[in-house]
């Protein structure tokens, strides 16, 4: 059985770990925001709103 001391360097898995979570997390964030932006678009199309229209397009396009 290993023992871990309180001093000792963490293992490279942990960080891995954490990393892959982070990433998956702000892949997800990133997903969300984009179908959230488009959803806005289809309703600025719809009410006929250009000036957000252009706006939200330009955010979709800062974070694709």
């Amino acid at each position: 059985m290993e023992k871990k001391l309180l001093n000792s360097p963490q293992h490279s898995d942990e960080y891995t770990d954490a990393a892959v979570a982070e990433m998956f997390l702000n892949n997800a964030l990133i997903e969300f925001k984009r179908k959230k932006i488009r959803k806005e678009i289809d309703q600025t199309l719809q009410d006929g709103n250009k000036e957000l229209f252009l706006k939200l397009t330009e955010e979709l396009k800062k974070i694709s």
